[in-house]
């Protein structure tokens, strides 16, 4: 193919068969280098007159770069998914020492809640163990929402002072 009608058709097509790629693979950088390989392609056929309808020619081999590319990096996520997982597993298990400081962390905390008043561990118990609302509490232990209110800062206080020491 002459290098003038090369260029005339790169002119012509090149915005239109990048635009497709755009669509088919959601990734601009991409769709720019399989335009290139696209007609690249169509320069290395022989000047033969075979390819009647150039610009179907482009858009089938544009159609199929992408197909192909799409196929490669389905097989590869296929390949590395189970690395990726084995990965993940070992990152969401804490380390030795993290688990140990946990440990410390929270009988240090069972601790600080045991020293509290009955009523008040009680109320810290039901709302931020349980889940339960403040008028819940308030009805259970049938008491105000302003005395659970009351408990609920103390009890916050109390274990942020300990916590300090």
């Amino acid at each position: 193919m002459s290098g003038r009608n090369l260029k005339q058709l790169f002119l012509s097509y090149r915005a239109e068969i990048h635009t497709y790629l755009v669509k088919q693979l959601q990734d601009i950088e991409l769709a720019a280098d399989l335009t290139q390989e696209t007609f690249l392609r169509y320069a290395q056929q022989p000047d033969d007159g075979a390819i009647l309808q150039e610009r179907a020619y482009l858009y089938r081999t544009a159609r199929n770069l992408a197909i192909d590319h799409l196929r490669a990096r389905q097989r590869q996520q296929t390949r590395s998914t189970p690395n990726e997982v084995l990965a993940g597993i070992a990152e969401d298990r804490p380390s030795l020492e993290d688990a140990t400081d946990a440990k410390e962390r929270l009988a240090l905390l069972e601790g600080i809640v045991e020293e509290l008043p009955l009523r008040t561990r009680q109320v810290l118990i039901l709302i931020r163990i349980e889940g339960r609302s403040y008028s819940e509490t308030a009805e259970l232990m049938q008491v105000s929402i302003s005395a659970v209110q009351k408990h609920m800062n103390f009890a916050i206080r109390y274990m942020t002072s300990r916590l300090r020491r």
